[in-house]
């Protein structure tokens, strides 16, 4: 049987449930999401071990496990999504809520500054909010199967697109270079996140940049 190392990249099909109450707090594999009555459609998860793409425990409890083998493991918080921090639940006015027209009420979940909230009360012309993450100080179980280990280098390279970029741009490898062919608008952003790449692939991520049509049409403006 296939073994995992660090580096290798990896599908997985899991369930993540909190164990105090055997919720399932995230999963991929369609009978489970039914289970829950999610709208969420699985899709397939594909990552770099190793290399931070998922929650610290669970990226380090992947390394010497075999390619379609079922594993079920527990994390505690200092593995998954951290301890709970007293400092993080601050009082807010709420006239800022108010003010993106919201009406907050106890328990609701909101992203207030780009973070996922908890309205913990609601008092005259305050709330009290938590801004720790929803998982934060529990105790996890993962239960899952390596389904798949990748070998084909074009896979990896759009898996880090997938996570990196949340996009797909293209791209050519050639010798040890992965060379983008994107937009000048987009090759200082490619550029900024190419340390990942060359060090997850062992290559040299370089930009060629192409003309746009949105750049194609300025310039015949310009000409005319």
């Amino acid at each position: 049987m296939t073994t995992i190392q660090k580096n290798d990249f990896v599908e997985l099909e899991f369930v993540g449930k909190i164990k105090d109450t055997g919720e399932v707090f995230d999963t991929n594999i369609k009978s489970e999401i039914e289970k829950i009555k999610s709208n969420f459609e699985p899709k397939k998860y594909i990552l770099a071990v190793g290399h931070n793409m998922t929650m610290k425990g669970l990226d380090k409890d992947l390394e010497g496990k075999e390619v379609g083998k079922e594993y079920e493991s527990e994390f505690k918080p200092e593995d998954a999504f951290g301890k709970r921090n007293p400092a993080m639940v601050k009082m807010i006015p709420l006239k800022v809520f108010i003010e993106q027209k919201i009406m907050p009420q106890k328990g609701m979940q909101l992203s207030l500054d780009g973070m996922v909230v908890k309205v913990m009360s609601v008092s005259g012309g305050r709330v009290l909010v938590d801004f720790n993450n929803p998982l934060a100080g529990k105790v996890l179980t993962y239960k899952y199967i390596i389904t798949k280990k990748l070998e084909d280098q074009k896979e990896k390279v759009d898996a880090l697109q997938e996570f990196f970029f949340r996009n797909k741009f293209d791209y050519e490898i050639k010798d040890k270079d992965l060379i983008f062919k994107v937009g000048k608008d987009i090759s200082k952003f490619i550029e900024m996140m190419a340390k990942p790449f060359d060090e997850i692939l062992g290559l040299t991520t370089k930009v060629e940049i192409i003309e746009t049509k949105k750049e194609e049409k300025k310039e015949e403006n310009l000409s005319n």
